[in-house]
């Protein structure tokens, strides 16, 4: 591991050495609660059943690497969900999450680069579809809470609905799928980025800066900061673009 470099205050790199040019990645991979946008939306909507707290525990302990079964723990929150209407989940979407800051720079950069963008998160598509359209991402994958008929546009069973891929999207699944998009570009992982904040990133961040590739942890817990090639820890996701050397001389080396 090289010695860290610290190009502005909060912000940490180490393993790579910048400036680093967007053109040498192909493909970006991001999670999305947390990451992309400013909210745990398991625990937004935990809140309509008065079960926020109960429920933002066990997101916590899951984020820091200390609950190991995340598919257990996920089955643990969503089973609290039940009862909980569509219109709650809407309302949520509408006056909570907000894009984290610099993610739209961001991800336009990384669009105007020619880069892919893959949304996985171990959030719900009622979301990740959403910010997919949003920012016009080219993947998205994540879980798919069940909802039966009701009032307010029906209501949460409090199960997921199994998936042709799969049950849930866990660390592994995003890994697994990061690889599977990887594949179908023909992109090798040398030329991908992974960017979480969680302990269920860390195996497609580590995928990514395994083969030379970029894993970036964005206001991220300790564990995850420690072993990404960037930690974002102040300021914006479009920090990233502060390692990078502007297109223009990318384009005249």
């Amino acid at each position: 591991m090289s010695t860290l470099f610290t190009p502005a205050p909060g912000l940490v790199v180490q393993g790579v050495t910048p400036p680093l040019c967007l053109s040498d990645y192909k493909l970006a991979a991001f999670d999305m609660d947390s990451t992309l946008i400013n909210i745990e939306c398991v625990d937004e909507i935990a809140d309509a059943a008065g079960r926020k707290a109960e429920v933002a525990a066990i997101t916590e302990a899951a984020m820091r690497g200390e609950i190991t079964d995340y598919k257990d723990s996920l089955r643990k929150r969503v089973a609290l969900l039940k009862g909980v209407t569509v219109a709650h989940m809407e309302e949520v979407y509408t006056h909570r999450l907000q894009l984290n800051p610099g993610a739209e720079k961001l991800v336009s950069a990384l669009q105007a680069a020619g880069l892919k963008v893959l949304l996985v998160s171990g959030g719900f598509t009622f979301f990740t579809d959403r910010i997919k359209a949003r920012l016009g991402l080219d993947f998205a994958r994540s879980n798919v809470l069940e909802v039966a008929a009701g009032p307010n546009c029906g209501t949460l069973t409090g199960r997921m609905v199994d998936q042709t891929w799969g049950d849930i999207c866990d660390g592994a699944e995003k890994r697994r799928t990061l690889l599977e998009v990887a594949s179908l570009l023909g992109v090798p992982l040398s030329q991908c980025m992974a960017v979480g904040d969680g302990a269920n990133d860390l195996p497609m961040m580590h995928a990514c800066s395994d083969a030379g590739g970029l894993s970036v942890a964005y206001h991220a817990k300790p564990a995850v900061r420690e072993q990404a090639r960037v930690a974002i820890n102040e300021g914006g996701l479009d920090r990233l673009l502060e390692l990078m050397k502007p297109a223009h001389l990318e384009r005249n080396p």
